[in-house]
């Protein structure tokens, strides 16, 4: 529930929540369900894929040294703003965090709403404070904090609609670090002008959907995650798709990580002697093969992108 973890972009999941349900397409072949399936009935996974709190692992960060310095993943197999998590919960996950400052919490959601409204709420701020105060057992006040200089906030981007949807909660939400998981990415994202530390303002008196003119100057990308997707079922990526985002993180100046192909490979990067057990043509002049996650890599035309964010409070 709480270990060492293969995600090439963190170091440790901390799991004080575990199930969850679906909410869109990236969510069809969710890894998480399949193991609290496969699983289900245990000590672990008592309650198989169904929200189910894990108060016992709430103090696991204050607990293990090997995690400071480190990047932990909050929730690898659920989502901290799912409906089914009280806001105490919540509460409490953030004041572990707060009394953690030497390692870096990176928490990953579809739930976009609802971080939006909690994390902005004086309410949430309050419930956090008391939080620690029985944590600690002394009186404790995080008031107006906002924005933890140790958590990196992200939202689950698959496609287009899922950008137009999720980015922008992501941008009005207070964060030390915004970043974006477009894994499984599943079609084409453009991510619009949107503005970056040494870009103008939008000039633009028809402001487009993620311009930050007139709000928050601090509000754009630290960083952005992409990957195709694994396991039984995975669907393919377009080689164009990966580029794209790729391109646009590169004439922004934003960090850019590609966390690998997935499942498929383009065909052009096919060893000589692979044995191909599948192909996948998107059109005429690109198609995809099945090689597995292992032989297909993390290369994007000749490189790896192992870019990180440089995390600061702003």
């Amino acid at each position: 529930m709480s270990a060492k973890t293969a995600i090439e972009w963190t170091d440790y999941s901390w799991n004080p929540v575990s199930g969850c349900d679906k909410v869109s397409p990236g969510c069809d072949h969710c890894y998480a369900e399949i193991i609290a399936t496969r699983f289900a009935g245990t000590k672990a996974y008592p309650d198989g894929f169904k929200v189910t709190l894990k108060p016992e692992r709430l103090t696991d960060p204050l607990r293990k040294r090997s995690w400071r310095g480190k990047r932990v993943f909050v929730n690898s197999m659920s989502d901290l703003f799912h409906k089914d998590v009280p806001d105490d919960y919540i509460a409490l996950v953030f004041a572990v965090m707060t009394l953690a400052p030497e390692i870096t919490f990176q928490i990953l959601t579809k739930r976009h709403g609802r971080m939006q409204s909690l994390l902005d709420s004086d309410a949430h701020w309050h419930r956090v404070g008391a939080a620690m105060t029985d944590l600690l057992g002394i009186r404790a006040q995080v008031d107006h904090v906002r924005a933890l200089p140790n958590v990196w906030l992200g939202v689950s981007v698959e496609d287009q609609q899922r950008a137009d949807l999720r980015i922008p909660a992501l941008l009005a939400t207070p964060a030390a670090v915004r970043f974006l998981s477009c894994e499984p990415l599943l079609g084409p994202v453009d991510l619009g002008p949107l503005k970056y530390p040494h870009m103008p303002d939008c000039l633009s008196s028809d402001e487009p959907p993620w311009c930050t003119c007139g709000r928050d100057p601090a509000a754009y990308l630290d960083w952005v995650i992409v990957g195709g997707e694994s396991g039984p079922g995975a669907r393919p990526m377009h080689p164009e798709w990966a580029r794209t985002l790729r391109d646009q993180c590169v004439e922004a100046g934003v960090p850019f990580h590609f966390k690998q192909w997935g499942e498929w490979v383009p065909e052009d990067q096919s060893p000589e002697d692979a044995v191909i057990p599948a192909t996948y043509r998107f059109d005429e002049p690109t198609g995809t093969i099945r090689l597995g996650k292992k032989a297909s890599g993390r290369e994007l035309d000749g490189r790896t992108w192992d870019e990180w964010p440089l995390a600061v409070q702003r």
